[in-house]
């Protein structure tokens, strides 16, 4: 990849696993955390080094309410949310 890019997760809404892909242009830590409506963050998807390339991860969101959920995506000098939508 040449830039950092985040991707809309899929599908959304999601009921109750859902996708989400990222690529990364250099190596670096890469942290994907899940946040609820408040700002309250939920679950820690990575939190690692990861090499340059494109990722895809699994968010299974069975243990929580429907709603608005957000990711967050932070790697280097890059941030990035996105939202999403669990439906029960």
């Amino acid at each position: 990849p040449v830039i950092y890019t985040l991707s809309q997760n899929y599908p959304n809404p999601f009921n109750p696993v859902t996708k989400i892909n990222f690529a990364i242009p250099k190596q670096g830590l890469v942290t994907l955390r899940i946040y609820d409506v408040l700002g309250r963050e939920v679950r820690t998807l990575v939190n690692e080094v990861k090499q340059a390339g494109y990722y895809s991860v699994d968010f299974n969101g069975s243990d929580f309410a429907s709603g608005v959920y957000f990711y967050r995506i932070e790697s280097g000098s890059f941030k990035d949310t996105k939202r999403m939508l669990l439906v029960k």
